[in-house]
């Protein structure tokens, strides 16, 4: 029986995309579910959708910014009082930044790293102890194809992927036996907010080719959890293209990413100073 099923299910970056489309993916399985973002304007739109579609559905939202640990330590005070504690954690939420490392701004990677490493890491140290007192519980990392892969303009944005990707394999080692599953999904491109979020300065999308639905990466990484699986890539295209790049040899990778990397940079630079 997954976790999932009847289970106290808490995500966060749950007012939109991927984190929208799993807290709607497992609306109709879940005893409760803790939505986390820090739009609480959207999160009572969200509410109340799922609770017209599920009556019987408890749904408790918060307004938290995940990287407080004041705020966060006091979300999980209150669903520890209000629904008894986590079964699943979901950890969606995250963002992401397009700049050569030198030209980026310091604030903006401290936020990223802040939120996409150290509040998944601590998030997962504090729900998983009752976890394995239970022996039942899921942990669902929803990282990014770039914590298997690197390439010119994301090297903080993929470090902080590569830091969740071996997070989650060595906590899945660290909790064999336990009863409590660890997935990771990694998707290539989705069509969210997030894209528009990175700080996109060259003009140019991702190929509609690879991108995906929140809503198909959300129901990939649900069936990931639920059959207990290490890792979930959505997307058959996505799949080769990955399995293709970790196989492909890393100096071959660099020599095929340096000509990009200096023509993101001379983009950046150029936009930058206004010119054509």
């Amino acid at each position: 029986m997954s976790p999932i099923d009847q289970g106290v299910v808490l995500i966060t970056g749950a007012s939109s995309g991927i984190g929208r489309a799993l807290a709607v993916e497992v609306a109709g399985r879940a005893r409760a579910l803790v939505l986390v973002a820090r739009r609480a304007d959207r999160l009572e739109a969200l509410r109340a959708e799922l609770a017209a579609a599920h009556p019987a559905l408890r749904v408790h939202v918060f307004g938290c910014d995940v990287t407080d640990r004041a705020q966060t330590d006091a979300m999980l005070a209150s669903v520890e009082a209000e629904a008894g504690g986590v079964d699943v954690l979901m950890n969606n939420a995250g963002s992401g930044d397009l700049a050569a490392f030198d030209l980026a701004d310091w604030s903006r990677i401290e936020q990223m790293i802040a939120l996409n490493i150290t509040s998944v890491a601590y998030l997962t140290h504090r729900v998983l102890g009752p976890m394995v007192a239970r022996g039942r519980g899921g942990i669902l990392q929803v990282s990014s194809g770039f914590g298997l892969t690197f390439a010119p303009g994301f090297a903080a944005y993929a470090g902080t992927k590569h830091f969740v990707t071996a997070f989650t394999e060595g906590l899945r080692l660290d909790l064999s036996g336990t009863g409590v599953r660890v997935t990771q999904v990694c998707p290539g491109p989705v069509d969210t907010e997030f894209s528009g979020n990175i700080g996109n300065f060259t003009g140019m999308d991702a190929p509609a080719l690879v991108t995906i639905s929140a809503e198909r990466c959300a129901r990939a990484a649900v069936r990931g959890l639920d059959r207990g699986r290490a890792l979930v890539v959505p997307g058959l295209l996505m799949k080769i293209m990955i399995f293709l790049g970790v196989r492909t040899p890393r100096w071959l990778l660099r020599a095929f990413y340096a000509p990009a990397g200096r023509a993101l940079r001379r983009k950046q630079l150029s936009a930058r100073s206004g010119a054509p």
